[in-house]
């Protein structure tokens, strides 16, 4: 099991390792790729990749870091104290079968133990969601960013809106784009 997981975390980084950046003709693929596999091996490089490569001075993105480490962090955090008090129930009720019992949970009977239990199963199982969820949304959240890493956001782009007179008769609006 721990060399099928090992061989699915090494996937991507065999894929781009094929790709060559010179030959490549899109460098946002590469870009896009890269910012995912570092954001995959290690949470919020991705971003701290995309800030560094942004041209006209547009690092915007190590912001985004410290949200994720928090995200992890809470989501681990919450992982962490449901799994002990799930252990702790179970043991209170399997020390219950065998005639004994803490006086920690001496308020409750057998059957509102198993419906603790059950309470902290659910939010442990719940809490493994989140930690993933915050997890592959700062993988997407790289790749995404990664595709304006060229996006060009200088001056010499201009789009207005003004109004104006159609047919010297009825008011509306003329749109105008200018691209420098």
């Amino acid at each position: 099991m721990k060399n099928l997981l090992l061989l699915i975390g090494l996937l991507p980084y065999f894929y781009i390792a094929q790709v060559d950046p010179i030959k490549n003709v899109d460098s946002s693929t590469y870009h896009f790729k890269k910012a995912m596999l570092l954001s995959a091996c290690l949470p919020g490089a991705g971003q701290a990749y995309n800030s560094k490569k942004m041209i006209n001075g547009k690092k915007n993105a190590y912001w985004k870091v410290p949200i994720i480490y928090a995200g992890l962090g809470a989501t681990g955090y919450f992982l962490i104290s449901n799994q002990i008090m799930k252990n702790q129930l179970k043991q209170e009720y399997t020390l219950r079968q065998s005639g004994g019992g803490s006086q920690d949970w001496a308020q409750y009977d057998d059957q509102a133990v198993l419906s603790i239990y059950q309470q902290y199963l659910d939010w442990r199982d719940l809490s493994i969601l989140a930690f993933g969820a915050v997890y592959f949304i700062q993988i997407i959240d790289a790749g995404i960013e990664s595709h304006f890493i060229n996006f060009d956001v200088s001056n010499n782009l201009t789009l207005s809106v003004d109004p104006t007179l159609m047919n010297l008769k009825s008011p509306g609006f003329s749109l105008k784009m200018t691209f420098r």
